[in-house]
């Protein structure tokens, strides 16, 4: 695990491809634009209401890949999660 934590465009973008769903799908069901999947995907971070109808459409709980990754990063003495921002 890198110090930036977990991609979370990325396990989407891993989810979408493994299940064979394709973006004009996703769209149709999150009720946006092609466009915006594209840029969910490429994301970092995102908001958890967003993430929230994700799992519930495709069916995966991207909230346990979180609780992972942040499990990851406590266990890894002196490393943090980078470009969060100031509190």
């Amino acid at each position: 695990m890198s110090k930036e934590g977990l991609h979370i465009g990325q396990v989407i973008r891993r989810v979408v491809t493994r299940k064979g769903i394709k973006v004009p799908w996703l769209a149709q069901q999150l009720g946006c634009h092609r466009n915006n999947i594209y840029l969910i995907l490429s994301r970092q971070w995102i908001d958890t209401n967003t993430l929230m109808k994700l799992a519930q459409i495709l069916g995966h709980d991207f909230f346990a890949d979180l609780s992972r990754s942040y499990r990851e990063q406590q266990e890894q003495p002196g490393e943090y999660i980078n470009g969060m921002g100031e509190c």
